[in-house]
């Protein structure tokens, strides 16, 4: 008795024991599903390239944005910088300060920044700084009056000493009225102003005493030039530093104090060009301009890890933007809000809607398609039994292993449910066959039997089974090459649940099977049924197209498939790889959602077209890259270079403009201009190391750096990474501006070549990198492409090597091996082919259709091949034993195939776009494999066994009627008991004993031997 054999009639005798186990093993394995997490953040399909791992020290060197994610409140209307609008943001800032929820999350300083709040702050300042100017004319009024009176004084003279009593008074009575409208910090920098203007004015007074015409006097011209700057000082560039400082009454309050004209006048001048105000205004808008139709307001949130648009965010910060949007939503303006917390919400929903909806359609269409199959309920409901059990095992593997649940497994219980229907059929229609094989022929012993049956039938089917288990597995696992850690754990998690299915519908579900039927047929029920495609008529016809074609056009069969695969080869050159945040966001569910019940109702999806709009409108607010610059960044001519990078990044394509036309580039150089600009001290430290008077410092750079720290050191540790004792400096890094729908490989190309440029020749100072998250996400693309290439050649190679091996030792020679598998190369360049012709690209879930379609596909050639091979032997005809098989297994085929593509087909009504891509070209895949099996194989089978074949029969004539049954399985049995032997026979009842002439060769065959006679 063979190895099969052995094996199948342990496992149709031991049935209670075996069932014992495996709902044992079903309990243990099942009790790791509910440790099943989640994990829905685009993070995870980072591979580790060295733009990740530069990306990866930036966000640990640079630490000033990183415990805070930013919220776009953008508002659009006719005119969103009329007053009423301002006022009316102003006003929702307000109840987003006392919605609970969000307040909580706010950052500490200031959490939220728009249009409206830097325009309600100028208007404030505006008024302050006439008030302050007023004021500082009057202190000075007074100064040169007292100085006018006490001029011929002496300072001990009780005059004087009165005069200045009142003059501390008045000067008291002026600054106090002025500085009550003031911060602290305001007030300050005000009484310092009224000092430095007393003393010039004293100083002033006494020079046009002593001098006819003071005016000639340099030392006069020069406290003139003083006073104006104390002016300045004291006013306006003391207060327009922060927003912050008012109140949101009082910036309302200061919008609505102006008149038409002030207004208009306020809003030019603020939103002019150079004014870093026009970040918040849309791409399209022009600087000065009064119209607008939209404008964005920043809302800093304070999270503990940190959010980009790779990675998820918490509970906390993704309820509060829920919260935030639903309030903005009920705000008579029409608002926008667009953040991590959204996209991270609306990713998670849509995986649990296409859970909902996909897996009770994909259950339903198994359980419709094996009613029509199996017309058995018994039969039905082991099969979904056998489903839920493979599944079990396979997510209770995830559980204890630590695999979390993503956005690409939502395809596995589908996968797993087509692939275990696959298995059930081709047990229970091989078991059909044998017993209709014996129905009716009278008293055949133990072969008549429910577990005799199933035994043959699983010693015949049972080895094409492992094959195929093999086999799939092999293209699964080919996956584990990907450098993209969330496809190695799909390719793992899909062989494991493909080795469940073996065990499952190889063991567990015959056996249940065996012990139901002989209960049913103990109590009188029949349990016999026919094989599906097996009984005549349309279905076998259409089934038979391939062996007909073998035996009739087999050049023209060959000729058109070489056409299809030429085309399908060129098209796989055009097939685009994509991996974008848009792959992963679901569009607006279709209205017949709507009509679902409540629990199988989508939600509402607007991140998609949301996102859309901002990148079409805005630059979004985590589209940039960065230039990571490491080692020696305190030498002398870096900021020389930075400033060259800083021109040349303005003239790339992908470089976001701001509204009056300068880039969108923040870096060493930029910050310390913008520090230089409001701080004195740091200001003459940036001139002194200028030598050159071009503008940029080129000597005593780390000095510099330690000037700007002390100067600003929140601004300065967004570009400038030092050690935590501050004595050295290690990196530092431009962050520059991206179009928000640039073309991510056109990005990387740009930026790789200013990192390029920027580097210092190799001369070891310091090192430059492009990072970000656009270039880390086109570097996943290339992984993707690399994956499919990779798993192909692999899956091709290993899979060749199992089968050449496999049929080798079968005795059936490796060339059946290659012939086996030539089919399933053949539909690998025809779904390529087609996904060229829809545009559709390779992205984390197609991009594994090659290895999948050789995995999925190389099951139905080796159960044609496995079959042909058994009847060829059985029946010793070429053209009967290929029309056994396509009729045969190939109906069993069919019904697989056909249940595989529906369940794969329930996929287009996913919420996830991905999901839906994949389900398509999944069904396309799988339907592609069964016309090569069951059209293009048998031609080749015909070949093979004409050239490296067994000696047999090439007679065209055929046994009329249904296609016989495998009624023995190749098993040898006993004449008198009917018992099988395990020795392998070529007996058959299936073809006419009497020998025939071959019409073509002239040889006569002897159907009962299965071998040709001369």
């Amino acid at each position: 008795m063979s190895t099969p054999d052995r094996i199948a009639t342990f496992g149709t005798t031991y049935t209670k024991s075996i069932l014992a186990v495996l709902l044992l093993t079903t309990a243990l394995i099942g009790a790791g599903v509910p440790m099943v997490d989640d994990d829905s953040s685009l993070e995870q399909f980072e591979s580790d390239s060295p733009e990740a791992n530069a990306q990866e020290r930036a966000e640990e060197n640079f630490t000033a944005d990183d415990d805070t994610t930013t919220v776009q409140l953008i508002t659009r209307g006719e005119n969103v910088l009329d007053r009423e609008s301002l006022v009316d943001s102003l006003g929702f800032q307000q109840q987003i300060r006392t919605n609970e929820s969000v307040n909580e999350t706010l950052a500490e300083d200031d959490p939220i920044t728009g249009v409206e709040n830097i325009v309600a702050t100028a208007a404030i300042n505006d008024d302050l700084s006439s008030e302050m100017e007023t004021g500082l004319d009057d202190v000075v009024a007074l100064q040169r009056e007292f100085e006018a009176d006490t001029a011929t004084l002496d300072e001990d003279d009780p005059v004087y000493e009165l005069r200045a009593e009142e003059l501390e008074a008045d000067v008291d009575a002026v600054t106090e009225d002025v500085t009550a409208q003031l911060t602290d910090e305001q007030a300050d920098a005000y009484l310092d102003a009224v000092e430095q203007a007393r003393e010039i004015t004293a100083q002033q007074a006494a020079i046009e005493q002593a001098a006819d015409d003071p005016t000639d006097e340099p030392a006069y011209e020069e406290l003139s030039e003083q006073l104006e700057q104390v002016y300045a000082a004291g006013t306006i560039g003391a207060l327009t530093a922060d927003e912050s400082a008012y109140s949101l009454d009082e910036q309302i309050a200061g919008l609505q104090e102006l008149n038409d004209e002030e207004y208009e006048d306020l809003i030019e001048e603020t939103l002019s060009e150079d004014n870093g105000t026009l970040s918040l205004m849309a791409s399209s808008y022009e600087p000065g301009s009064t119209q607008a139709d939209a404008r964005v307001t920043a809302i800093t949130q304070s999270t503990d890890n940190g959010v980009d648009e790779m990675e998820g965010t918490d509970d906390e910060i993704t309820e509060s933007q829920l919260d935030l949007r639903e309030l903005a939503t009920d705000h008579p303006q029409d608002q926008l809000v667009f953040g991590a917390g959204i996209i991270t919400d609306e990713i998670d929903r849509s995986m649990a809607d296409s859970l909902t909806i996909v897996g009770p359609l994909a259950l339903l269409f198994v359980v419709t398609a094996l009613l029509i199959a199996y017309r058995d309920p018994l039969d039905i409901v082991l099969g979904v039994a056998g489903i839920v059990t493979v599944l079990v095992w396979t997510f209770g593997f995830m559980g204890w292993t630590g695999i979390s649940f993503n956005q690409m497994f939502v395809a596995v219980p589908v996968l797993l449910i087509g692939l275990s229907i696959d298995y059930a059929i081709h047990v229970f229609m091989r078991h059909r066959e044998q017993r209709e094989g014996h129905a009716g022929a009278g008293d055949d012993g133990p072969i008549d039997t429910v577990r005799g049956s199933m035994a043959i039938a699983l010693a015949g089917v049972g080895v094409a089974l492992v094959w195929v288990t093999a086999t799939t597995a092999i293209g699964f696992l080919s996956n584990l090459v990907s450098p993209i850690g969330p496809i190695r754990e799909f390719g793992l998690v899909s062989a494991v649940g493909i080795v469940a299915t073996l065990i499952v519908f190889g063991a567990m579900v015959p056996a249940a099977k065996i012990e139901l039927d002989e209960l049913l047929e103990a109590r009188g029920r029949d349990r016999r049924k026919r094989a599906f495609g097996t009984g005549g008529g349309r279905f076998s016809t259409l089934l038979s197209a391939g062996s007909v074609g073998a035996r009739r056009i087999p050049l023209v069969i060959l000729i058109a498939v070489l056409l299809l695969t030429a085309g399908g080869v060129y098209g796989a050159t055009q097939v685009d790889t994509s991996f974008e945040q848009e792959d992963f966001l679901a569009d607006a569910p279709p209205e017949w959602t709507q009509s679902l019940p409540g629990p199988f109702s989508p939600g509402e999806y607007q991140a998609k077209s949301d996102l859309e709009y901002v990148n079409q409108e805005f630059q979004p607010a985590d589209s940039n890259v960065q230039i990571l610059l490491e080692d020696d960044v305190t030498d002398d001519e870096i900021l020389t270079a930075i400033d060259d990078s800083r021109t040349d990044a303005a003239e790339r394509n992908v470089t976001f403009v701001l509204p009056d036309g300068e880039a969108d580039v923040e870096d060493p150089l930029t910050t310390m201009e913008s520090v230089a600009d409001r701080d004195e001290s740091f200001n003459e430290s940036f001139n002194e190391s200028d030598t050159t008077g071009d503008g940029v410092p080129d000597e005593n750079v780390s000095a510099l750096y330690d000037d700007l720290f002390d100067a600003d050191e929140e601004a300065a540790e967004q570009v400038i990474s030092r050690s935590d004792d501050g004595e050295e400096y290690d990196a530092a890094r431009l962050v520059i501006g991206v179009e928000g729908d640039a073309d991510a490989g056109e990005t990387t190309t740009e930026m790789r070549g200013l990192a390029t440029e920027l580097d210092d020749g190799g001369e070891t100072r310091w090192s430059a990198t492009a990072t970000g998250d656009p270039i880390v996400g086109y570097i996943v693309e290339q992984d993707l492409l690399d994956t499919v290439l990779e798993s192909l050649l692999i899956t091709l190679v290993a899979v060749f090597l199992f089968l050449t091996v496999a049929y080798w030792l079968a005795g059936n020679g490796a060339i059946l091996g290659a012939v086996t598998l030539l089919p399933v190369a053949v539909s690998v360049s025809w779904i390529l082919g087609t996904m060229a012709l829809i545009g559709m690209p390779f992205n984390v879930l197609t991009g594994m259709i090659t290895s999948l379609t050789i995995g999925l596909g190389v099951a139905y050639s080796i159960h044609v091949s496995a079959r042909y091979t058994l009847e060829l032997d059985r029946q010793g005809n070429v053209w009967s034993a290929l029309k056994t098989t396509v009729t045969g297994t190939g109906g069993a085929l069919l019904g697989s195939a056909a249940t595989t593509i529906g369940g794969f087909g329930t996929l287009v009504f996913a919420i996830l776009p991905a999901l839906r891509q994949f389900g398509i070209i999944t069904g396309l895949t799988i339907a592609y494999a069964f016309l090569a099996s069951v059209i293009v194989l048998p031609t080749l089978l015909v070949f093979w066994t004409r050239y490296f074949g067994p000696d047999v029969s090439f007679s065209r004539t055929e046994t009329p009627g249904p296609a016989p049954a495998a009624s023995d399985g190749g098993i040898e049995t006993d004449s008198t008991t009917d018992h099988p032997t395990g020795d392998t026979v070529g007996e058959t009842d299936s073809i006419d004993a009497d020998d025939e002439p071959d019409s073509e060769s002239g040889t006569t065959e002897n159907s009962a031997s299965g071998r040709t006679e001369e």
